[in-house]
């Protein structure tokens, strides 16, 4: 869908080449905001989760684990919120950036495999090449040359780095199920916060914190009135944005669900091929005059007129005989009996199903 748009609107082009960037500025925002008002990510808020920390205290009087240990939960603190963030929006998006440079760097080591490493020779030519810009190519070379080196080490890493991040994420997935931890991913286990699904008194909280919160942000708005009410006005967009963010993002997803198979069945209806209606069959092939006439019954043998023993078919013509009576004749006379054709041994057909 948005392909389509770019093609149709070069300046979106920019857009895509820096889809990274947009796409996580913008769950900076969702992200930011719901953890702001609900204590859950954007995505834990639309199956009614909260997160909680997780605070373990034990008592002295007794020593037993089990009747001496408690495990309070609470609300997030601020730091908390920002950590979550850095999980959820700024770890992601280091690892696909991270992801897209193993990627060229295993493009470019692929091509110099195939066509040679030609890029070093020449810029190793211009670093030894005197002028009046010799200074400047090169400071360019050696940030070129520092810019590989980084590149080399993150190609050596990453494949490291990367399966220790899947393996860690699959076990703590793997212990969660098993209900072995209360924590479903490290990021989590590292800020010590639960995810659990919110209770109705909770959810009334919430809405009673958010009107609380923004009145207050309200009450701090300073300036002329005509600048207030221009400010109260741009909050209530901003409001109404992010309240109905939730709706508009499942409305967007199937919108673009729709045009995307829009624009596949289009595609496919001008790529199919046209279907043109089978051919008719050829008209059947005419018996001479000269030649043998046709039995009324047809089992019977054309040349020994008694019914068909080992069917044979001459291709040429598509009467059917004895095989032993048609070879023996095409063998003498290098013809259809029948329509007087050219024919040869070869050109005649065993038949396994005679009608």
């Amino acid at each position: 869908m948005y392909l389509v748009l770019a093609l149709r609107r070069p300046f979106l082009h920019k857009v895509l080449d820096h889809e990274d960037e947009f796409f996580s500025l913008l769950m900076l925002v969702l992200e930011t905001h719901s953890l702001r008002i609900t204590d859950a990510s954007f995505a834990e808020s639309l199956y009614g989760l909260r997160r909680r920390t997780v605070k373990i205290r034990v008592k002295k009087e007794d020593v037993r684990p089990n009747s001496g240990d408690g495990i309070q939960q609470s609300g997030l603190e601020k730091h908390q919120r920002i950590l979550s963030v850095v999980f959820l929006v700024a770890l992601p998006y280091l690892k696909s950036k991270l992801h897209s440079i193993y990627n060229k760097e295993r493009e470019a080591r692929l091509q110099a495999s195939l066509w040679g490493n030609g890029d070093e020779t020449v810029e190793d030519a211009e670093y030894f090449s005197g002028g009046e810009s010799s200074l400047v190519s090169r400071e360019v070379t050696i940030t070129s040359r520092l810019m590989k080196k980084i590149q080399k080490i993150m190609f050596v890493c990453y494949p490291w780095l990367h399966a220790s991040s899947e393996g860690m994420s699959f076990a703590y997935q793997l212990l969660y199920l098993l209900d072995a931890t209360g924590f479903y991913s490290l990021g989590l286990h590292a800020l010590g916060i639960h995810v659990c699904r919110a209770t109705g008194q909770e959810l009334m909280d919430t809405s009673s914190r958010i009107s609380k919160i923004r009145s207050n942000e309200r009450e701090r708005l300073h300036g002329p009135p005509w600048l207030k009410a221009l400010q109260r006005a741009l909050l209530s967009c901003t409001y109404t944005m992010l309240d109905y963010a939730q709706t508009g993002l499942i409305a967007a997803v199937f919108f673009f669900k729709m045009m995307e198979w829009w624009y596949q069945s289009a595609e496919e209806r001008m790529s199919a091929p046209t279907v043109y209606p089978p051919p008719p069959p050829p008209p059947a092939p005419k018996v001479a005059k000269e030649g043998i006439p046709l039995p009324p019954d047809r089992t019977i043998c054309p040349l020994c007129s008694e019914k068909r023993a080992n069917p044979s078919i001459v291709t040429i013509s598509g009467f059917v005989f004895c095989y032993a009576c048609i070879f023996k004749y095409v063998s003498q006379y290098n013809r259809c009996p029948v329509t007087l054709m050219p024919a040869n041994v070869d050109q005649i057909r065993r038949l396994f199903h005679d009608m």
